[in-house]
């Protein structure tokens, strides 16, 4: 390639870059949300010790959060290394990722192809594309930004590999898509659209026994994902985020999975009502739905298979479908019916359809170049538009699940969150209406009783905070879940003056899950007993497993008063330490 079109090809990346830091530069100022952000990095003691060898040996053995991705997890331990609790580097990270993986969509379309404008107007539709606004202003979302980086750089690796098959080149195949699965288990249909890029654009298909060649070229791959899903579905077993067939019959999953497809199409071509949570509907999908959804999807599967000779829309649609075969539901995985960030690779295959169809509709009828750029770009200023508000949704708690509240119905972990946001700014009356209606929808899910109980709690109805925490307990099997109950529930009887109560409660809750709070409460209750010095190793445990500044400092007067003075001194220091920096943080 001559000079003047890397010097494009440059020019184009920075222009996307631009793009993505232009528009989503709010974000970088935005905080950590109440959904998951704490479980992956405010609150997560392995993270928040940053790049310790530790942390590393942590990540690769640990199914925390129903996954195993260890690079994700050695991704946010950097991000707190070097910017702590400050959400703005964790934020600029998840950005200049998406900005990378959109250059890399237009690298690997244009060096294909050889269509320069296609390959640009459809990485810049990925880089503004709505629905792509989860994956990036979403801290916990790291993982799917992340993990197609890899993806993309799987997909260059073989685009390198096919030009002269070699197996040093292959085995930088492999070695990227080993990354990306331990970044997203959801890369493990990688190895199906590298056949689809076989077909086109690669056009390595050229007569039918090519087809069980290159089918044999990607065993190891298969393999991969194979052992991939095996790990996958014993750590959401393991974690209790399958869905029952119980609750979820395989027909009710056939016809959400059904209704969800057309959804993702119509969401990525009118990006209205996005959501962070869409409840599942269970066996409510309306009959119309599914008869709507049926026909969209057969009318484009044989609009793909009639125009053969545009290989770009069969290859685009298989990508869509295949793709989303991990996240569709037929494994339910959470309460969850679709979700944007699911669609963040699926919907490549469908701007590739579109871009290439549009680029050759102008072709055909002779186009100018200026009034086909001027179409580009109208669409992609309006697609960014909607971006723009929809980015805004994340600048809080309340505005994202208010928002989420307004375009979704029936959506109790809406109003669980909504709820949370007003009970964390210490407005309970406004909070207990939320928690009271997340229950009224969601009757058997603990969660939305453990934050009942919270309010209420707050709130100084002691009894009827023990009522909901024990409601809570009768609806669960989870150890961690009921190790946070019983701690809330032992704080409740020590409110109450019912202290017996209340111990049996703190040592329930370190039996099923040693956290760091119960520890806490119980040492405290052990040094009001007078029993100082198991409170000192209660403190002790409790600031083991979370360093807090609470933690050290309630240790350092427990040491105090066994007059061990230079323990406790060294304590209290680590007191401040911890809260300046958590002062410096916020």
């Amino acid at each position: 390639m001559d000079r003047r079109n890397e010097l494009r090809n440059i020019a184009s990346c920075v222009l996307i870059l631009a793009v993505v830091m232009a528009l989503y530069y709010p974000v970088i100022s935005y905080p950590f949300i109440n959904y998951d952000d704490d479980a992956y990095v405010t609150e997560n003691t392995h993270i928040r010790a940053g790049l310790a060898w530790s942390t590393v040996k942590w990540a690769f053995v640990s199914t925390e959060n129903a996954n195993w991705h260890p690079l994700t997890w050695i991704s946010h331990a950097t991000d707190f290394e070097f910017s702590g609790l400050r959400p703005a580097g964790h934020h600029f990270t998840s950005v200049l990722l998406h900005g990378l993986n959109s250059a890399l969509l237009f690298l690997l379309a244009f060096y294909a192809t050889k269509r320069r404008g296609a390959s640009l107007v459809l990485a810049l539709l990925f880089a503004v594309h709505p629905m792509n606004v989860e994956s990036v202003a979403w801290v916990a979302e790291r993982k799917n930004v992340l993990s197609t980086f890899f993806f993309f750089l799987t997909l260059g690796s073989y685009g390198w590999y096919s030009r002269k098959p070699h197996w040093t080149r292959y085995g930088m195949v492999v070695i990227f898509f080993v990354c990306g699965l331990m970044s997203k288990p959801m890369l493990v249909t990688l190895p199906f659209v590298l056949l689809l890029l076989d077909y086109w654009p690669l056009e390595r298909i050229q007569h039918r026994s090519d087809i069980s060649k290159l089918v044999f070229e990607k065993l190891p791959l298969f393999v991969l994902s194979g052992f991939s899903c095996v790990i996958t579905f014993r750590a959401q077993q393991a974690s209790g985020a399958l869905g029952s067939t119980t609750q979820f019959p395989l027909a009710v999953r056939l016809e959400n999975a059904i209704v969800a497809y057309a959804l993702y199409l119509w969401k990525a071509a009118w990006p209205s009502k996005l959501a962070v949570f869409y409840p599942h509907p269970g066996a409510t999908v309306r009959l119309w739905s599914i008869a709507v959804s049926i026909f969209v999807l057969a009318a484009i599967t044989g609009i793909a298979l009639t125009l053969r000779s545009r290989k770009y829309i069969f290859a685009g649609w298989l990508w869509f479908l295949g793709t989303l075969v991990p996240v569709i539901g037929f494994v339910q995985v959470g309460d969850q019916a679709m979700a944007d960030r699911y669609a963040y690779i699926p919907l490549i295959g469908v701007f590739f359809m579109i871009t290439w169809a549009a680029a050759d509709f102008f072709q055909f009828h002779g186009t100018p170049w200026a009034l086909s750029a001027a179409v580009s770009i109208g669409v992609l200023l309006a697609f960014s538009a909607t971006t723009n508000r929809q980015i805004g949704y994340w600048s809080s708690d309340m505005k994202l699940w208010s928002h989420t509240l307004a375009v979704t119905t029936d959506n109790s972990f809406a109003h669980r969150h909504v709820g949370w946001a007003l009970f964390v700014a210490n407005d309970t009356d406004a909070a207990l209406p939320h928690f009271r209606e997340a229950i009224a929808i969601s009757p058997n899910d603990a969660k939305n009783y453990i934050n009942l109980g919270l309010c209420l709690k707050a709130d100084y109805q002691l009894d009827a905070a023990i009522e909901a925490y024990k409601k809570a307990i009768s609806l669960t099997s989870d150890p961690i879940i009921l190790a946070t109950v019983y701690t809330n529930l032992g704080v409740a009887y020590a409110q109450a003056g019912k202290y017996p109560e209340a111990y049996e409660s703190y040592n329930r809750a370190l039996q099923f899950n040693p956290i760091f709070n119960a520890y806490f409460d119980r040492g405290l209750l052990l040094e009001r007993d007078g029993k100082i010095e198991e409170a000192v190793a209660d403190y002790q445990h409790s600031v083991e497993l979370r360093p807090t500044a609470r933690g050290y400092f309630q240790l350092s007067r427990a040491l105090q008063q066994l007059n061990r003075s230079q323990e406790a001194q060294a304590s209290y220091e680590k007191a401040r330490e911890l809260a300046a920096d958590s002062n410096a943080s916020q």
